[in-house]
């Protein structure tokens, strides 16, 4: 891209947003190893975590919708082999193991109280010789989950019901005195210390200042979103965006960044001086909500024309769409949403819910999104597919999935 304040049309920053979060790379015929995760992971710096397994685990489903069938134990192999980290990326998040550096000004922002964070710095500030006894027994015991520390004499109640145990182990994982080196059978965190989670050439590594670690995570938001306005690069590694704002102009003085003004944005925008458009491709795939093509919800609308909220904390008879609904990519656009389940005890992939944007005809994607479907009910080892009655689109699709 030539260094100048260009003008690019729509279908332009769809491709390049599309080519740099991994939709650039025709999908293998073969299973895809942990190495492919690996390298998928690196180029997107980031894979949301959520707990929610209505489904599948979220952070599953990034990889499948650009990898297609993997190894699904790809991201606990690639973890255990020092690949991948564990930290508050996005929301929390796994990350490249390269980018451990690039997050501890925030741990020792939390360590030295300049950040203070929900009810962990209070809780340390009251509990500190509580928290040192914890870290001293996880360095002289090993790994532990919170529940083999936990004083608890009855059963928590919501996700966020922690216990004493839990919320110090929280704090020493949030300050980087420990790290999660994995995940047990129930989804809980298996925490341990640094020294034994890290590589040691990361372990060992130079520390960058926090104006430093800043910018490099504002490089790395514009290479992986291809196109971003100022508050997408901000929030790609949720830095505030008054605070990085300097940076990024900084990084556009350099030569870094280009500004790029986009057909019907009102925002200016940014890419990364090696950013490449690309010709067309055909593309399908189901996106998770938290998928980082479409986490953020102004962008969907400024990039897609495609407005989505989601619906699991909202009462079922004021759901619009339903439960868990994955965004439908199709070719460069978002074209639809799916309500999915797993029915693991019956063995079949249920779309309780199939929708269609205004002006997309069935007959133009329902082959593609049923083959896409069919390949998820293989990868999740679901012998069955059923779509209910709900949605424009769930009669069109139900006849591709028995033809």
């Amino acid at each position: 891209m030539p260094k100048r304040l260009e003008k690019i049309n729509i279908v332009e920053a769809r491709r390049l947003a599309l080519a740099a979060q991994g939709f650039d790379v025709q999908r293998a015929n073969s299973v895809s190893s942990v190495t492919d995760a690996v390298t998928l992971i690196r180029k997107l710096g980031v894979i949301q975590i959520d707990s929610v397994n209505v489904l599948v685990r979220s952070q599953e489903l990034p990889l499948f919708a650009r990898l297609g069938d993997h190894d699904r134990n790809a991201i606990p192999k690639a973890t255990a082999r020092g690949k991948i980290f564990e930290y508050w990326g996005h929301e929390a998040s796994h990350l490249p193991i390269e980018l451990q550096p690039l997050f501890r000004w925030k741990m020792d922002a939390a360590r030295t109280g300049k950040a203070t964070h929900w009810g962990l710095t209070s809780f340390y500030n009251d509990n500190k010789a509580y928290v040192q006894r914890i870290l001293k027994h996880i360095e002289k015991s090993g790994p532990v989950t919170a529940r083999a520390l936990s004083t608890r004499t009855k059963k928590g109640g919501t996700w966020w019901d922690w216990d004493e145990a839990k919320t110090a182990l929280e704090y020493l994982f949030l300050t980087g005195q420990l790290m999660s080196r994995g995940r047990g059978s129930d989804f809980a965190r298996v925490y341990d210390t640094p020294d034994r989670v890290l590589p040691s050439r990361i372990l060992n590594s130079p520390t960058p200042t926090e104006r430093e670690a800043r910018r490099q995570l504002l490089v790395r938001a514009a290479v992986a979103q291809g196109i971003a306005t100022a508050d997408d690069l901000a929030d790609y590694y949720r830095q505030r965006l008054s605070t990085v704002r300097p940076l990024i102009t900084e990084l556009v003085e350099d030569g870094v960044l280009y500004e790029v003004a986009v057909e019907g944005w009102r925002e200016k925008a940014f890419i990364h001086r090696n950013a490449k458009l690309l010709k067309r491709r055909s593309v399908t795939a189901l996106l998770s909500p938290f998928d980082s093509l479409v986490w953020c919800r102004p962008r969907n609308e400024r990039l897609f024309d495609f407005h989505y909220r989601i619906e699991i904390y909202t009462p079922k008879p004021k759901r619009r769409f339903g439960y868990y609904v994955l965004p439908i990519l199709s070719g460069e656009a978002l074209v639809g949403r799916l309500d999915m389940k797993a029915d693991r005890e019956n063995g079949t992939l249920r779309i309780e819910g199939a929708y269609l944007e205004h002006g997309v005809k069935a007959a133009s994607v329902v082959a593609p999104v049923a083959r896409e479907v069919g390949m998820m009910a293989k990868w999740l080892g679901l012998e069955h597919t059923f779509v209910g009655v709900r949605g424009d689109f769930s009669r069109p699709l139900r006849i591709a999935l028995q033809s």
